[in-house]
């Protein structure tokens, strides 16, 4: 008996001395990434004009051209791995990524899970709707269904502050902009820099709602703890926000879709937020 229970009680500190292992976080030090000679950025697939696969395969987009010329300064090659909204973290913590750059609005719960380097955009939320069913006001949704995705901050702020607000829930922004195609809700909302795109793309449907929520910033995120690649990013956003990188980076992707009004409204240069 006395035996028996020994060799439970060793069982049982082994286990507590390998659970904390298995749980660590995985990551690639900058020093890895560089020696492998590939950098792996999660991406998104289908949200023009920030992150999308073109007709020729290829990605592109205001995130993708910052993530080519992270590649570059850090000397290696670059492989974009398509995410969903909701995966954003756990392709970080899984180690299926060594970053994200996609639209990753900075929020307080998510900075428990991941870290954020500086900001690189600004944004809020917005509303699109078909304008012979126009939504101007937050008011004009309650008792009906609005389209969001899946782990977006649009899903957070109505769970939180409009319940009365019946959310229809997609994993893919190209399944959510299909159901506001078919009618399956009175409306969308995402970060209203989306909203604003597509909106142009597609006839018969306006932003009535451009700015709901607080100001946000999108910035690049890291499995939490690793440092090092942590203060490369910081150090390479100052660098290049000194040759006005990511204005460029704008007239290179977004211009054609937002036009110069909006470029100092949504850009952020060297990791410093002007309001």
């Amino acid at each position: 008996m006395k035996k028996n229970l020994l060799k439970s009680l060793a069982a049982a500190a082994l286990l507590l001395a390998v659970a904390p292992l298995s749980a660590k976080p995985k990551f690639r030090t900058v020093e890895k990434i560089k020696k492998s000679g590939t950098i792996k950025i999660a991406v998104f697939s289908d949200k023009k004009p920030f992150g999308y696969v073109d007709e020729y395969g290829k990605y592109q987009g205001y995130d993708v051209y910052f993530g080519d010329r992270i590649a570059k300064d850090l000397g290696v090659k670059v492989k974009y791995v398509p995410v969903e909204a909701a995966a954003r973290v756990e392709v970080l913590q899984t180690g299926k990524v060594d970053l994200v750059l996609a639209n990753f609005t900075v929020t307080p719960e998510r900075a428990e899970k991941v870290d954020f380097a500086l900001p690189y955009m600004k944004c809020a939320l917005g509303v699109v709707s078909n304008e012979n069913d126009y939504i101007t006001d937050v008011e004009q949704l309650k008792g009906k269904t609005l389209i969001v995705s899946k782990g977006t901050t649009a899903e957070t702020f109505f769970t939180n502050n409009y319940p009365e607000v019946n959310l229809l829930k997609f994993d893919q922004y190209s399944e959510a902009y299909n159901a506001l195609l078919d009618g399956r809700g009175v409306g969308l909302s995402t970060d209203n820099t989306e909203v604003l795109a597509w909106a142009i793309e597609n006839p018969g449907f306006a932003v009535g709602i451009e700015s709901l929520g607080s100001l946000d910033t999108i910035a690049p995120a890291v499995t939490k703890g690793n440092e090092t690649l942590l203060n490369w990013l910081n150090d390479e956003i100052k660098a290049i926000g000194e040759e006005n990188f990511f204005h460029a980076d704008y007239e290179a992707t977004l211009l054609d879709t937002y036009g110069a009004d909006y470029e100092d409204t949504l850009v952020v240069e060297g990791g410093k937020v002007q309001k």
